[in-house]
Parts: C-alpha cells; sequence; structure tokens
C-alpha cells in the first residue's frame, strides 16, 4: 500500500496519458442481446453520486434498464452484507465500496475476481492509465476485486476570515487546535463551533480513532490478527479526541455528520474542521458555499508533535458480486462508463480520481491532499480489520457518555473483536 503515495505524489506532476474513451455523461456500453436489469448500490457524497448518473445513463441503451441506489455509507454497507450472507442470486450487480470494504467483502468469497475482464479491456479503456499499487489495494491471493474511481483522505479545512478575526494562526496539531478552541470566542465570532470531526455513528469514531493511533504509532492486530488496539496508545489517542470534543465541539458538537459539518464550514458557522478531500470542490462552489474564496485546505493534523499525520489513504472502488445473475461482461461495461478517462477527467471537478492522465485537472485542494497520504499513518488491506472497525464503533462511544473509560471500551471491543474473528476464522482456534 506504500506504493499508494508513489501513485498519489504522481497525480500532482504527471502529463496527460492519451486513452481510448468515452464522452462523459453518455453511454456506449455494448447492447445486450436480451433484456437485462442491473442494479448498482453505494453510498452518497458528491463524487460518487456523479459516478452514479454516469452508469444510470446506461439505461438508455437497448436491452438495459439500469437502477442505482446510493444510501448512507453505513446503511449501504448494511445492506450489501446482508444481500450476500443471505445466499442465493445477488439483487445488486455492481456494488461501491472503500478499499476496506472491498477487502472483506472479497474475503467471504462474495465478489467476483476482475483480473480477466481487466485484461480483456485494458487496451480499448486505458486501464493502465491507473497505477497498478492502486489496483493492489483491492488484491487477495492474485485476485483483484474492484475498478477504482475515487481517491480520497482526510485532511484540515480552515475560514481564513474567522481566524484572522479571532487573532490566531492556522493549527498544525491537535494540541494546537485544542489551545485555539480556548481562545476563539464563538459568539463573539458569531459561529456555532470553532472546529468540527465527524463523531455521530460508531463507525465515524472507529475511523477518527484509527487515524490518530496509527499516526502515534499504534497497531491494530498482530500478525496472528490478535487485537493490540487495547494498548497505551490506544487510549492516549482516545484521550486526545475526547479534550477536542470537550474544547471545541461539546455535547452539540457530536451530533454533526459529515454533510453537516460540510454545510457548517461553508455556511460560516464552523470555523475550522477534520473532513474527506472529496468534498472540499463544494467549497468553491457559489451555489453550495457562502464563504467563497474564504476556505483554505491544509494536510491533516499531527496528533503529537514528531507523529506522522492523523490521516490515511482510501480508494473507493466498482466491484461484482459473486452470485450476480447479469453476465459480467454486461456489468463491467458499464462500470467503465464510471472508470473511463473522460467521466474521471470530468470528476475531477468533485474529488481526485487514480487516472494520472486526469492530473492536468487536479484541484486545488490536491496538494493538501497529497502530503497527507504521503505523510499519513499506513493504509491496510486486512480483511480482519472490518471486525474490528465494527467492534470499535460499538463501544468507543461510550466514553462521552460516561458509560465506559478509555480502557474499559477498548477491551470490551477487543473481546467482541477476538470472539468474532474466531468465528470467521481470522483467528486460528
Amino acid at each position: 500500500m506504500k506504493k499508494f503515495m508513489v501513485l498519489l505524489a504522481a497525480l500532482a506532476i504527471l502529463a496527460g496519458v492519451p486513452v481510448l474513451a468515452q464522452d462523459a455523461g453518455s453511454c456506449n456500453a455494448p447492447a445486450p442481446s436480451a433484456a437485462t436489469e442491473v442494479t448498482m448500490i453505494g453510498w452518497t457524497f458528491p463524487i460518487l453520486d456523479f459516478y452514479a448518473a454516469e452508469i444510470a445513463a446506461c439505461g438508455e441503451v437497448e436491452n438495459l434498464d439500469v437502477v442505482t441506489q446510493l444510501l448512507a455509507s453505513a446503511d449501504a454497507q448494511s445492506q450489501m452484507r446482508l444481500a450476500a450472507s443471505g445466499g442465493g442470486a445477488s439483487p445488486y450487480d455492481i456494488i461501491h465500496g472503500s478499499n476496506n470494504f472491498i477487502n472483506e467483502m472479497a474475503a467471504q468469497g462474495w465478489l467476483l475476481p476482475l483480473n480477466e475482464l481487466i485484461e480483456a479491456n485494458s487496451e480499448a479503456y486505458g486501464l493502465d492509465d491507473m497505477d497498478a499499487s492502486v489496483y493492489a489495494a483491492v488484491t487477495q491471493d492474485g485476485n483483484i476485486y474492484g475498478v477504482p474511481v475515487v481517491i480520497n483522505t482526510q485532511f484540515f479545512f480552515y475560514n481564513t476570515e474567522i481566524l484572522a478575526a479571532a487573532g490566531v494562526e492556522p493549527p498544525q496539531t491537535y494540541e494546537d487546535v485544542i489551545a485555539t478552541c480556548e481562545a476563539m470566542d464563538e459568539d463573539a465570532l458569531g459561529i456555532d463551533f470553532s472546529f468540527g470531526m465527524v463523531l455521530s455513528a460508531g463507525w465515524a469514531w472507529s475511523l477518527e480513532w484509527f487515524n490518530i493511533y496509527s499516526a502515534l504509532g499504534g497497531q491494530l492486530l498482530d500478525e496472528n490478527n490478535m487485537p493490540v488496539f487495547n494498548d497505551e496508545i490506544g487510549v492516549a489517542a482516545l484521550d486526545l479526541m475526547t479534550r477536542v470534543v470537550d474544547a471545541c465541539m461539546g455535547e452539540d458538537g457530536l451530533l454533526l455528520s459529515t454533510d453537516d459539518l460540510q454545510a457548517g464550514i461553508a455556511n460560516g458557522s464552523i470555523a475550522m474542521g477534520h473532513m474527506w478531500a472529496s468534498r472540499a470542490a463544494m467549497m468553491d462552489d457559489e451555489e453550495l458555499s457562502d464563504v467563497v474564496g474564504l476556505i483554505e485546505f491544509a494536510p491533516a493534523l499531527y496528533p503529537a508533535e514528531g507523529s506522522l499525520r492523523g490521516a490515511i489513504a482510501w480508494a473507493d472502488y466498482l466491484a461484482i458480486p459473486a452470485t450476480s445473475e447479469v453476465d459480467p461482461a454486461v456489468a463491467f461495461s458499464i462500470i467503465m462508463e464510471a472508470a473511463d478517462a473522460d467521466s474521471q477527467a470530468a470528476a475531477t471537478n468533485l474529488g481526485l480520481v487514480p487516472r494520472n492522465s486526469a492530473s492536468s485537472s487536479a484541484p486545488r485542494y490536491a496538494n493538501a491532499a497529497l502530503q497527507t497520504i504521503a505523510e499519513g499513518g499506513p493504509a491496510s488491506t486486512n480483511p480482519a480489520r472490518a471486525i474490528a472497525d465494527t467492534a470499535l464503533g460499538q463501544f468507543l462511544p461510550m466514553i462521552v457518555t460516561g458509560e465506559m473509560t478509555a480502557q474499559e471500551a477498548l477491551d470490551a471491543a477487543a473481546e467482541l473483536y477476538t470472539t468474532e474473528a474466531t468465528t470467521q476464522g481470522f483467528i486460528a482456534q
């Protein structure tokens, strides 16, 4: 996965690579010989919404009826897990997922290997325009399980006007964030929150905690997939998070969803935030932002002096369920409508994409994202991590309700993870 950094650094400097492609917004997928319904499911955010529209356009092709379903991330993943674990034909023919989710599904045998389809279509669609390391992030035992469409990470957003009015400098570390929040008079500045991060769901706690834990040098699982995250570093990461909540967000701030945080920064009611790169383009859109020209982007904050940055590399993929009854060649040709060069070039208005040929259209926040990935914690391809994330998401929120201490929450998560990972065969009995 560290090769991921090489690819992403290259995105900022490479010239365009010519490939055969289709026009964005149209569908040139070949018509199947018989009437075929194709259903795609994923979770909604701006760049994925764009890709879903590209896929939906294939419903205009003869004999193709294409349905797209985009839900909140937790809901979409639950639907996909439920459908895959039930046995029988899959109700979905194309699924969207992050690298962690695709690896989780592939480890259960729920996804179709795409090697032959990628090789057969590589020249026509220029699929070698995407670095091998991005494919490697969803490769198990030599089998590739997803086609990459998004590169993502989280980094630091801040409103230059509000910080100037408060007489403070942009923070570099989470300790700086705490000190900055304590120095800012929210009422006098007319804002709701000095700083925000998304902690409104269990998965969000797990994600933000892992960012900090990994940056501090923590190791989630050992070589035998046993949990080691309930260590001193794990407790320190949680303690830091609770201090940020107390200083900057309070009880009301714990209700902020990703959409809420994006809206708050875009309307000037939140001064600073740790948020996804895929939400940055909205800050420069006059139809979506009241503060165009005032928002700057910086790499993810350091959890401590000398640590790595508190965020990791992510990517999003389109994949095919193993039990889909649609001809895989048909499903793959529709996936190419989102993965082709023209579609991904157009998508750079909404986020970072894996095609090197789109680098000339890199958005202004690209450097903050690329530096975050290069200097952040290591990403993981271990499918057992999904079990750990679920366990952590169940217990970490309990530290702010007073139901558990940080150590108790991590111990409970480790116990639950061990039980489930053993059941699923990730831990030898």
